[in-house]
């Protein structure tokens, strides 16, 4: 939906003068109504503005430290320091990509036919024409906020979706390795299927297909990395043989509410205004994930014998990652029944899936944030019908849960074959240029905290 309001950047100021213009014409009085018409387009909410700054900074939050503790106490401790890195220098390095050409390759190009349909241009490289006065859309006609509130908004979002992919990867990939393909893979998966779904000259924009604050563009995209990459890496050594175990429950805690405190800025920042369509995407991402972390509790008590905290916290994060695409598409109840069906699933996919195939999904990226994000982008479909308390677009009686359903279908598999594609494409480019994707195995049994940074967490 983040793309589904800002795509009419390019459109939405037009369409919103002259739609206020109309009543004068029937006057008589075209000049002056005009006048008042391009007013209020250029009116910026400083509310709108001020909440769009907070949720942006929650975003960082959300993920340095949020996501890097949620991760770093998941690995053993011997690898501790090389998560956090990880997560930190990749954050670093995709917010100068963003400014230096993502932005303009999401956001910008034409609005109709052609490749623009699948990636921008680079009308906007190194934001050139953005600056403090000029202005970004919202949904409502006449109240915009500045575009580089709108850039920065979006770069965290940019910089958050490869550094979920880490925790698939976590604990024998090496550094350097991580970085290049953390920039080839944002330059070739993340920035085409943002176009697509969030601009308004997209593919899957003008198919229809709902995405309020990124279950394809974030989760499905970085899930579906996450698994192509445990597959082409292989496991770790003694993965499945002997106990990997988390070194530090506590701080993966504390990461976890990190997380689900950033995602107050991630969904209902995504609404792009303060009003009472943010308020429901607020509500949404309270109630799913904790609707998907008493899921989650309850059903491993009674398929495994206890309710861990471990479980709790990852059910939470899976209620958030299904929520996100139905943020501002669902209603109360409608969010709560989606977070438990997303709990459900997603620890089935976890404690069943992953040993059934056998691949060493380190930190569950996939189980959690790919197939949550498809549970989310496809349960949207039938959350966001009015009938169910819903808030789809366009005319509510001529909604059809079957046919937007098969809109999200599509987007989700576009989504699954664009990232493994890429994925797998990508990790073979920076296979060739290191000359391997793995550390030694010396390296891996001293730990990457030692091996690669020179440091140990603790002593």
């Amino acid at each position: 939906m983040t793309g589904l309001k800002t795509s009419k950047i390019v459109g939405g100021a037009l369409l919103a003068s002259l739609a206020l213009a109309l009543p004068a014409f029937a006057q008589d009085a075209a000049a002056p109504a005009a006048d008042a018409a391009a007013a209020v387009v250029d009116t910026v909410n400083k509310g709108d503005t001020a909440w769009m700054l907070v949720s942006t900074a929650l975003v960082i939050v959300m993920t340095i430290p949020g996501l890097a503790l949620f991760y770093g106490g998941l690995v053993r401790g011997k690898n501790m320091l090389s998560v956090l890195m990880q997560v930190l220098s990749g954050f670093s390095m995709i917010a100068l990509l963003w400014v230096i050409y993502g932005y303009s390759l999401a956001f910008n190009g034409a609005t109709e036919g052609g490749i623009s349909a699948f990636i921008g241009d680079f009308s906007r490289l190194f934001l050139v024409g953005v600056d403090p006065s000029t202005l970004a859309a919202t949904f409502t006609a006449g109240v915009k906020i500045p575009e580089l509130t709108f850039v920065i908004f979006q770069l965290t979002f940019a910089a958050i979706t490869p550094a979920l992919i880490v925790g698939a990867i976590a604990e024998r990939m090496k550094f350097g390795a991580v970085m290049l393909f953390i920039a080839l893979w944002f330059t070739f998966s993340y920035l085409p299927i943002a176009h697509m779904v969030w601009y308004s000259g997209g593919y899957l924009f003008k198919l229809g297909a709902y995405d309020f604050a990124g279950g394809t563009v974030v989760h499905i995209n970085a899930g579906v990395a996450g698994l192509v990459a445990a597959i082409v890496l292989g496991p770790r050594i003694g993965f499945m043989k002997e106990p990997i175990p988390p070194h530090n429950l506590t701080f993966t805690y504390i990461g976890a509410c990190l997380l689900w405190f950033g995602w107050f800025g991630f969904n209902a920042g995504s609404n792009l205004e303060a009003n009472g369509l943010t308020a429901q995407a607020f509500l949404n991402t309270i109630t799913a994930p904790a609707a998907a972390a008493i899921a989650w509790a309850i059903a491993e008590k009674f398929t495994r014998g206890h309710a861990s905290l471990l479980g709790a916290a990852s059910g939470a994060v899976a209620g958030l990652v299904a929520i996100t695409p139905a943020a501002g598409f669902a209603g109360s109840m409608g969010a709560i029944v989606l977070g438990a069906v997303a709990g459900l699933v997603c620890l089935w996919a976890v404690v069943t899936l992953k040993p059934m195939f056998k691949y060493d999904d380190s930190l569950d990226v996939f189980g959690v944030h790919g197939v949550g994000g498809i549970v989310g982008a496809l349960g949207t479909a039938i959350v966001a019908a009015p009938s169910l308390g819903g808030f789809a677009l366009g005319d509510p009686a001529a909604y059809s849960i079957g046919s937007q359903f098969l809109i999200q279908l599509q987007a989700v598999v576009i989504a699954v074959v664009w990232s493994g594609v890429v994925t797998f494409v990508a990790l073979m480019i920076v296979k060739a240029v290191f000359g391997g994707l793995r550390v030694t195995e010396s390296a891996e049994s001293d730990g990457l905290d030692l091996a690669t940074h020179g440091e140990r967490a603790y002593n």
